[in-house]
């Protein structure tokens, strides 16, 4: 017969179990849980908040106070006293012909500057690609003019491009032809400028391509070689379209630089400052807005360019999305 006694008694324990915790904490483990659900939902915006404050403070606010700037009569002497003239700076650079001027040679200098540096960086790339000897020596040497900087690389190439005792003049003399005023001419200095600006970005472009040139697969150059390609056949219909959109970024981005150019321009002729030149033959939208703003003082105007080349900008961003979009729909 089975007794109540033998029925209620409780379960043996395990030994190996640990004891029972006494007078638990409840409150203490869900104020952890608290602190655990708040530090998985905040602390990703805690940790990106330092890029977004510093946007803030150097990146929209002057952006802004830029804009506002542009829509007042404004003096670098005497910046607090300002008198409201709506878009009339705007409307002064749609008739001012230094300004115009000032595109043009932006427009020209990014065109001698960007086609040559692509060209070339496209050709490196595809040369320290190959296995080589010291592939690892020849990629740092092209980085080499990229961490150099402007101003030194500018006054050297100052030197080199010197009327009467310059590198390039005694190398033409050499060769019986006669010296260039590569400061002072219309067309030599611009391409005295394009060939600062090439040799700085060369290497960066070629590294990026060679990057890109990585991630081609083998199977590609192998079929095609197969198939009796030539190497100029595999590099034209296996090589290029394969970097299109690494061809394309770095377009868009050489073209951004053209249209920021500023410290080659203003240093290739300490002379001239921020005049471009005898004839403001060289001097960029850059320029020109220094001239304006720190030169002649006229900050209102200054802002308004600074707007127009952020619009000009804005429309070079959407020519690349529009581009990229219909690479991506083509295939």
């Amino acid at each position: 017969m089975v007794t109540d006694a033998s029925v209620a008694a409780p379960p043996p324990r395990d030994p190996t179990a640990p004891p029972p915790l006494a007078g638990r904490d409840v409150s203490g483990e869900r104020h952890g849980g608290r602190l655990h659900r708040w530090d998985v939902r905040w602390s990703p915006y805690a940790l990106i908040a330092p890029f977004f404050l510093l946007f803030a403070a150097f990146g929209l606010f002057p952006l802004l106070y830029t804009g506002w700037a542009a829509l007042h009569r404004v003096e670098l002497t005497a910046p607090e006293r300002r008198e409201w003239v709506g878009l009339r700076n705007f409307s002064r650079l749609l008739g001012d012909e230094f300004f115009w001027n000032a595109f043009g040679n932006t427009v020209i200098l990014g065109v001698l500057s960007t086609v040559p540096q692509l060209l070339i960086a496209l050709g490196l790339a595809q040369l320290l690609h190959r296995r080589m000897r010291g592939r690892t020596f020849f990629r740092v040497a092209v980085l080499t003019p990229y961490a150099t900087s402007v101003a030194a690389a500018t006054l050297v190439f100052g030197l080199l491009f010197a009327r009467d005792h310059g590198l390039v003049n005694w190398l033409l003399g050499v060769a019986g032809l006669s010296p260039v005023d590569w400061q002072n001419g219309t067309w030599a200095s611009r391409l005295a400028v394009s060939a600062i600006v090439v040799w700085r970005w060369t290497g960066y472009n070629a590294l990026i391509y060679l990057a890109a040139l990585q991630a081609v697969p083998d199977e590609l150059y192998e079929s095609a070689e197969l198939d009796g390609a030539s190497a100029w056949r595999q590099f034209a219909h296996v090589t290029v379209p394969a970097l299109r959109p690494t061809i394309l970024f770095t377009v868009i981005v050489s073209t951004i630089g053209a249209t920021q150019l500023f410290g080659e321009p203003l240093l290739f002729n300490g002379g001239a400052g921020a005049n471009g030149g005898a004839e403001h033959q060289y001097q960029t939208l850059g320029l020109y807005l220094y001239e304006q703003g720190w030169v002649n003082l006229h900050l209102g105007r200054a802002s308004a360019i600074a707007w127009a080349m952020f619009l000009i900008l804005l429309v070079i961003g959407a020519v690349h999305w529009l581009l990229a979009r219909r690479l991506r729909a083509g295939g």
